[in-house]
Parts: structure tokens; sequence; C-alpha cells
């Protein structure tokens, strides 16, 4: 059993040194020379004498960032990648948590980042890749990591207008990816379509996969976003055999109805994860590429990518959800009831999980940790940690897991976990752009919309140019309703299941004036950055 992931990409280099390791556009890098760049700036990096902390990188998807990457891992160090579309606020919250001892970035963003408090900057255009360096520091590094040691740092929506830095090792990543490998046939031949942008877990992975299966991954640039038949044209162009991708850009897909258009012969295995994929437009893929295998992967960041799947083996009506599946192996599932006992066959409950895939809890915010990593109830007799997810589920007749939604106020939106509870601090008390506000989710329009208290209608142009100066574009709400007074419950709290179940019965409020904006066209919103949120 490997200790260290960096271990996969030795393995690697030895065997197939001259295969090309990344395409990105018209550049292309063999593993040999993608392990001897991120050696040569892992040595930089590890004359700071810095080991187990968390170094970011702010640089677009690029051959650069898969070196940068690889290079923090070989110093001993966790990743953390950020994401240069989010407001430059944002960046700066985060920096101000986790505190990364450098930021790795080029001469095109250094300029959006060098004036945060405290940040120390490497700018990959002005390192000597060709320089002379002594190899044998990264040794001793290596001897002195553990499984357990931090691997990376995702960033996921916290309630407070600050992301919350999720802590993940590498026993996760490993155990992960060997478990991967033991239930599918993914083999030193796969080409990856990397869809994902950076600071997703699925491009996580596909790194892993890149390392431990000599996989090339074949980046697909942002510029495509609104032209999803260029996608595909760039999966026959480079001959892709497997796919990780959230549905939306599948959603897109089957509704152009491209596969028609574009013959993907390679194509042997596809993921898909993130959010629920619509069983109709599933279909449609299913139907369209016979030989292909689809698994439907389930799982929260804290959980390290996925703890369950579901391999596609049978017809699903349209009108039925595709199973989340089964756990993972060397995971456990619970599913606990109200009282925290077993849930029953059919019975619906929180899935909980437990086993080493669990992250190490959110980097700098031990509240936020303790509340979502606690004991579990099942056993008191000693400590043993398990990580409540918030979502519900069921297991049908077959014995497989069903998602059912949300317990909380989280939502899944574009494949982004997002805390609804961000969008109003930031709207109520950060921004002071209203006096009260509430934020609910429409599932089925796929829309986040915002119901606010004020004395005149406040225009979508200035929600959006507010907002979207402290949040990125995935997170700033498409519908908006003024009320003279928003509704509460018994309790005297905002009645936020009157307004969810509002959105398909305007009339359903009562009371107050009740006035509704929308934006016309969610396409036109969505087009610069919908790949990325795929």
């Amino acid at each position: 059993m490997k200790i260290n992931v960096i271990e996969y990409l030795h393995k690697t280099v030895k065997n197939y040194p001259n295969k090309t390791a990344v395409i990105s556009g018209d550049e292309k890098i063999t593993f040999k020379d993608l392990n001897i760049k991120a050696q040569k700036l892992a040595v930089y990096i590890a004359q700071s004498n810095i080991i187990r902390k968390p170094i970011a990188l702010y640089l677009p998807k690029s051959i650069e960032s898969v070196i940068a990457d690889i290079a923090i891992t070989y110093s001993g160090n966790a990743y953390m990648n950020l994401d240069i579309k989010n407001p430059i606020e944002r960046i700066s919250n985060i920096h101000n948590l986790i505190k990364p001892e450098f930021v790795i970035t080029n001469n095109k963003y250094k300029d959006k980042i060098k004036n945060i408090d405290g940040i120390k900057i490497i700018n990959i255009d002005e390192f000597d890749f060709n320089s002379d360096c002594d190899y044998s520091i990264l040794e001793k590094i290596q001897s002195k990591i553990i499984d357990t040691d931090p691997y990376c740092i995702i960033n996921t929506s916290g309630s407070t207008g600050t992301p919350k830095g999720v802590v993940l090792n590498h026993r996760s990543f490993i155990d992960f990816t060997e478990r991967s490998f033991e239930a599918f046939d993914i083999t030193e031949n796969e080409i990856i379509g990397s869809l994902s942008p950076l600071v997703f877990d699925i491009y996580s992975i596909e790194l892993c996969f890149l390392m431990a299966k000599s996989a090339t991954m074949v980046i697909i640039p942002d510029t495509l976003a609104a032209f999803p038949i260029e996608i595909l044209k760039l999966l026959q162009k480079h001959s892709v055999s497997f796919l990780f991708w959230v549905p939306t850009i599948m959603v897109n897909i089957a509704n152009m109805d491209l596969l028609s258009k574009i013959d993907l012969p390679t194509l042997k295995t596809i993921w898909f994860a993130g959010e629920v994929f619509p069983t109709r437009q599933f279909n449609y893929w299913y139907e369209n590429l016979k030989n292909v295998t689809f698994a439907n992967l389930y799982g929260p960041i804290e959980i390290t990518l996925d703890c369950t799947y579901f391999i596609v083996n049978r017809e699903i009506p349209d009108n039925e959800p595709i199973p989340i599946g089964y756990a993972y192996k060397n995971t456990d599932i619970l599913i606990l009831n109200e009282k925290d006992e077993p849930a029953s066959l059919k019975e619906e409950g929180e899935l909980c999980v437990r086993g080493s895939s669990l992250a190490m809890g959110y980097y700098n915010n031990p509240e936020k940790t303790a509340k979502a990593f606690v004991q579990n109830p099942l056993n008191k007799s000693y400590p043993e940690i398990i990580y409540r997810t918030g979502d519900i589920v069921f297991v049908n007749d077959r014995g497989e897991i069903v998602f059912k939604g949300r317990k909380d106020n989280l939502i899944k939106h574009m494949g982004y976990r997002i805390e609804l509870d961000e969008i109003e601090h930031i709207v109520i008390n950060t921004l002071k752009i209203v006096k009260n506000g509430c934020v609910v989710y429409n599932k089925d329009k796929k829309e986040i919309t915002m119901f606010y208290e004020n004395e005149s209608e406040i225009s979508i142009a200035e929600f959006r140019n507010k907002i979207g100066a402290m949040l990125p574009k995935y997170m700033i709400p498409t519908v908006y309703h003024r009320m003279d007074i928003l509704p509460r419950n018994t309790n005297g709290k905002i009645d936020r299941l009157k307004l969810k179940n509002s959105l398909n019965d305007e009339n359903s409020l009562g009371g107050g004036e009740f006035l509704s904006s929308k934006i016309k066209s969610l396409t036109d919103i969505y087009k610069p950055f919908m790949l990325n949120a795929a």
C-alpha cells in the first residue's frame, strides 16, 4: 500500500517516461519532463523549510498548474487551488483564513492578488526550470511523510461568507484510487477528458489517476464552454476513453442531440457526480453509447470525493431517479432516522459516513469541524468519528441507496456545493443591500431565488453588480422577489418552506406586496462558466 501519492508518479515515470502526461491546446508534456519540472519547483519550495503546510495555486488550468500541484506534493506540503474567476474579496477571505505559505501564480495573475495582506508570491513565469538543483532534499522530505499527512485543501461554501477549507490526506486519496481500480476497468491506456476546474475534487482524482495509471489528461479549455459540440470534437480528436463530469454539460449535450452528430468510439467509461442527473437526459447518453460503462457516484468532499457508486446495468424509466448505489469498499454508510437510529428499508434518513475516507476537518475552523464530524451515535464504546452529510436517502427494494434531497440549507447547483446562508450573509450583513432576506433554491428549475424586505424594489443589475464583487457567478441569485414583510413561522423565524413552496404558486404567500424580477436568459448568464461548472 502506498503512503504518499507521489509514489504513484515514481513508478509511472520509470515505466512510461516518454508517454504524454498532459495535453493542453497545442502544448503537451511527457511524464519525464513533467516530473523533472515538478521536482525542480519542489526543491525551490523546500528551501524555505516548510512541511505539511498549505500552498495555494492561483493559475488557470494548464500544464503549469499540473506541474505546480505535483511540485507542492513533492515538497511535502498540501496544495490549495484557487478559482481565478472568483472575486478578489473572496480570494482574500480564503487567504486570511487558511494563511498559505505561498501562492504560486504567473505574470498575468500576480497583479490581481499582490495587494492581499501577507501574501507571498512564487511567480512560475520567473522560475528557471533549466537550473541545476539537489534532488536529495526531496528524498528526505518524502521519508518524513506519512499517509495521514495533508495532501490538499479544497474550499467549499461557508455560511459566514468565507469558504471552508476541507483538509484531505494521502491515505484517503490512495484508498479511493485503489478502490476505483478494483471496481472499474481502468488501465494504463486511459485518456481523460478533463472538464472540471482546478478547484473541484474531480480534478484532484484525475491527477491521481494520471500519476497512478499513467493516464493522459486532456485539458478541455473553458473557451469551449458555449460550444458543447466542440468539446465532443476534442474528445474525438484525442481518442478520450474516460470522463468524470458533473451532469450539467451532459444535460446540455443531450438536449441538443449532439451525440448523433459526433462519433465517440474510444469512450469506455463515464462517471458522473456532483448533482442529480435527470434520468431522461441520462437515458439519452445510455442509449447512444451502448459500449460505455456509466456510473453514478455520490459523496461530499468531506469524505474524499465519493463514498457510493452505482454502475448502471439496467434500464431506468425516465420518471425514476438513478440510484447512488452502494458503499465503496472500506467505507461504511449509516442511514440514520430522526432518532439517530438505523433507518429501516425504504425509511428516509440522513446519510452518514465512517471510515478512513473522512476528511481531517476544516482548516483553522474547529467549530465547524466539531459540528460536522461527530461521534458515531451507534457506538458508545470508543471514539469513532462519522461525517453527517445532511443528505436524505433511503434504500429501495433492490438494496440500492436512493438520494432524496438536502436536510438543511446546503445545495448542489451547477456542480458546486453552496450554502444558501453564505449568500444571505453577504447580501444582508456585509453589503447591507436589503433589510432582511431569504435565499431558497428551486430544484426543478435549478434557480437560486432571493426574497427580500425593502421599501422599494432593487434592480437586478444592482443586485448582480454588488453581489458579483464578492461571490462567484454561480452563487448569484437569478430570481428576485421583493416583499413588505417576509412570512414567519410560529417560532418567529422566516418561513423558508412557505417561500420555497411559493415558487410554484406566487399567490400562496398571502398578504403584503409581492413583486417579482427574473433574468430572462439563464443561458446568457451561464455561458462563460458553464464548462467550469461541469
